[in-house]
C-alpha cells in the first residue's frame, strides 16, 4: 500500500523557498512529521585562498529526517570504529556483542532503519518481513549468504558488506596454518601443555619447495599466493574464471589437476550450491598421500565426516578448518556433538588445527571493515548512493552543494517494468531535472533524480504522487 505523505511545517515563517543555510529533507516512510537541521552542515568561507582562487562550495548534506531519528541496531560486536562513524551522524545507535535468537530479533528490527550484522545473525524473509522501517543491512564481513539478498532487494532495503577489508588478516592465518601443519606444531603444544617432552622430525617438512593449490583465486587466494611464493612455495590455483596468476604462479584446468598435484590445498570460495561439499570422498582421493587441506571460506564446502576418515586413514597428513557447517551463536563450550555430531571425532583428529572462525579477526581487518561498511551506510542513508551494494544497481549522483538549496534528490525503487520512467518523469515533469541516473539488476530498478526549483509544499504531492505508482517498491525523498 502506498504510504500517506504527511503535512510540511513551515520553516522559519515561510512555506515558498527551502533554507539556504541548513540542511532538511523530508521521508515520510517513517512517519517523520517535521523537517530537521542537518547537524554536518558545513561551510567554507568565500574568501580567496592564498593562490586567488575561491574554495568550493560546501557540500550539502541529504537528510531524510531528524538524524536523531535514525535508530541502528549493530550485533556481533561490530568494532569501534564503524559505531563512532554511526553516532558522529547523530543517530540512535544501539550495539550488542552478541546475535539474537529470530524471536529476539524480530521484536529489536521492528523500528530499526538501519542493521549492522556479521556472520552468525540470520536476517531471512521472514525476519525481514517484520522490519518494516528498515532501509538498509550492513553486513561486517565479507559474506552476505547470512541475508535474503533477493527478498531484501524486493522489499528496498540495501545490503552493503566489505569484501576486501580481511583479506590480509585471512591470507596470513593461512600461512601461520601452512608452517604449523607442516612442523606439528598444535600437537607439539599440545603435548608439551600435558608434560610431555616428544622431540622428533618424522613427518614435519619445510614448506619451501612444496606446492600449494588455491581453490578459488579471489583477493584472499592471490594475496597468499604472493605470500607463499616469498616463502619459495610453487604455486597453482583454479578457479571458474581465467585470471592472470601473480608472480610465477599458475592456473590450471580442473579441480582435479590441482589436487593431484598440490601438497597444500587451500579453499577460498562462496557458500554456493555449487561448492557444497566440493571436498569429499572423491576429491580427498585425488589429492596426494600425505598432503594437507585448510579451509577458511564457508563451512559447508568441505563434507567434514569424509575429511574425518581420510585423516583417520593417513590420506590427510593434517587439516586446519575455520569455518563449520554448524558454529555456536556466542562463545562458550558450544562445540561439542550437541552442534554437529561428527565434532568429537573431529577434535580426536591428530594433526589438525581448528579455530572458531578468526579468519578475520585481526584489529586491523575489523577496523577498516567497520569504517568501509559504516560509510557505506551513511552515503546509502544520506544521500541513496548505493555504489558497492550486494542487492542493488549501482547508482550514484555528485554531491548538491550549499549553492544548492532548493533541490530535492528523489529516489525510486521500483520494480524492473516497461514504462515506469517515462511515468516518473511525467511527476519530475514540473520541475527542471538537473541530473538523473537509473539502472536495473534483475527485478529490481533504481532512479536518482536531482530537481530544482522545489517549494517546501510541493514535496508531500510529490512524494504521494510517486508512492502512487503500481511499479513502486520505496520511495525516499531528500533535501
Amino acid at each position: 500500500m502506498p504510504t500517506p505523505a504527511q503535512a510540511i511545517p513551515e520553516r522559519n515563517g515561510h512555506a515558498d523557498t527551502l533554507s539556504r543555510t541548513v540542511s532538511n529533507s523530508f521521508s515520510n516512510s517513517f512517519g517523520t512529521q517535521e523537517l530537521g537541521s542537518s547537524p554536518q552542515a558545513s561551510f567554507h568561507s568565500s574568501i580567496p585562498s592564498s593562490y586567488g582562487a575561491h574554495q568550493r562550495p560546501s557540500t550539502k548534506q541529504l537528510k531524510p529526517f531528524h538524524t536523531e531519528d535514525i535508530k541502528v541496531l549493530l550485533l556481533e560486536n561490530v568494532n569501534k570504529t564503524g559505531q563512532d562513524i554511526l553516532r558522529k551522524q547523530g543517530y540512535q545507535v544501539e550495539a550488542l556483542k552478541s546475535s539474537l535468537p529470530e524471536d529476539q530479533l524480530i521484536e529489536k528490527i521492528r523500528d530499526v532503519q538501519v542493521i549492522g550484522i556479521r556472520s552468525k545473525t540470520q536476517l531471512t524473509a521472514n525476519v525481514l518481513k517484520h522490519a518494516k522501517n528498515l532501509i538498509v543491512i550492513g553486513c561486517f564481513c565479507i559474506g552476505t549468504n547470512q541475508v535474503d539478498l533477493k527478498y531484501a532487494a524486493e522489499t528496498g532495503i540495501c545490503v552493503f558488506n566489505s569484501p576486501f577489508s580481511n583479506s590480509r588478516s585471512v591470507a596470513e592465518l593461512m600461512i601461520g596454518e601452512i608452517i604449523a601443519l607442516a612442523r606439528q606444531f598444535g600437537d607439539r603444544n599440545n603435548e608439551l601443555h600435558k608434560g610431555i617432552w616428544n622431540k622428533v622430525s618424522a613427518g614435519c617438512w619445510e614448506v619451501r619447495g612444496k606446492t600449494l593449490g588455491i581453490v578459488g583465486y579471489g583477493h584472499v587466494g592471490s594475496q597468499l599466493s604472493v605470500l607463499a611464493e616469498a616463502m619459495g612455495m610453487k604455486v597453482i590455483y583454479y578457479d571458474v574464471t581465467n585470471l592472470m596468476g601473480l608472480g610465477t604462479s599458475n592456473q590450471v584446468h580442473s579441480l582435479e589437476e590441482l589436487l593431484q598435484h598440490a601438497d597444500f590445498v587451500t579453499l577460498h570460495v562462496p557458500e554456493i550450491p555449487e561448492t557444497m561439499n566440493m571436498m569429499s570422498t572423491q576429491q580427498f582421493e585425488q589429492m596426494k598421500q600425505g598432503s594437507y587441506l585448510i579451509n577458511a571460506s564457508r563451512g559447508s564446502v568441505v563434507d567434514i565426516p569424509a575429511l574425518i576418515s581420510a585423516s583417520q586413514s593417513g590420506k590427510l597428513a593434517g587439516a586446519a578448518l575455520d569455518v563449520y557447517p554448524n558454529e555456536p551463536g556466542g562463545n562458550g563450550e558450544h562445540f561439542t556433538n550437541d552442534l554437529n555430531t561428527w565434532t568429537e571425532d573431529l577434535r580426536n583428529l591428530k594433526n589438525i588445527i581448528l579455530t572458531p572462525h578468526i579468519g578475520g579477526s585481526t584489529e586491523e581487518a575489523q577496523s577498516a571493515i567497520g569504517v568501509e561498511v559504516a560509510e557505506s551506510l551513511v552515503k546509502y542513508v544520506n544521500f541513496g548512493i548505493t555504489s558497492a551494494a550486494v542487492n542493488m544497481p549501482e547508482v550514484s549522483l555528485r554531491s548538491l552543494t550549499m549553492e544548492e538549496p532548493n533541490h530535492v534528490r528523489v529516489i525510486y525503487i521500483h520494480h524492473n517494468v516497461p514504462g515506469v520512467l517515462r511515468r516518473v518523469n511525467e511527476i519530475l515533469g514540473d520541475h527542471n531535472v538537473d541530473k538523473q541516473m537509473t539502472d536495473s539488476r534483475g527485478d529490481v530498478a533504481y532512479l536518482m533524480a536531482d530537481i530544482s526549483n522545489v517549494n517546501t509544499s510541493e514535496i508531500k504531492d510529490l512524494y504521494q504522487s510517486l508512492e502512487d505508482l503500481g511499479s513502486r517498491i520505496r520511495t525516499r525523498v531528500l533535501y
